[in-house]
């Protein structure tokens, strides 16, 4: 875990978005926590990331998710090198689906 962004703070915003119980309270509280391109920056980052780990080409990507190659390889980095997040999510996911 990057030690520069565990602050009271930051575990604070972490547990209130823990309390949200549905898609509909997340748009609430995201459309008040960030800009609009903060939003969609960030939902792009996971498609990506989504689409990453099922193994779509950086093309395929690109193509539809509008990402810039630079984007796609950062998320691919945080897949790769990062603190699992993604994969954690995913997993989830996946469990979640199987059920």
């Amino acid at each position: 875990m990057n030690k520069k962004i565990r602050t009271e703070a930051t575990d604070n915003l972490f547990r209130g978005v823990l309390k949200l119980q549905s898609v509909e309270e997340c748009y609430a509280f995201f459309e008040d926590v960030c800009t609009v391109n903060e939003l969609l920056s960030i939902a792009q980052r996971y498609e990506v990331a989504g689409m990453l780990n099922t193994g779509k080409t950086y093309v395929e990507i690109a193509e539809k998710t509008g990402a810039s190659t630079a984007t796609i390889s950062r998320v691919n980095r945080a897949l790769n090198y990062g603190s699992d997040g993604y994969g954690l999510v995913f997993s989830r996911l996946d469990d979640e689906e199987s059920e």
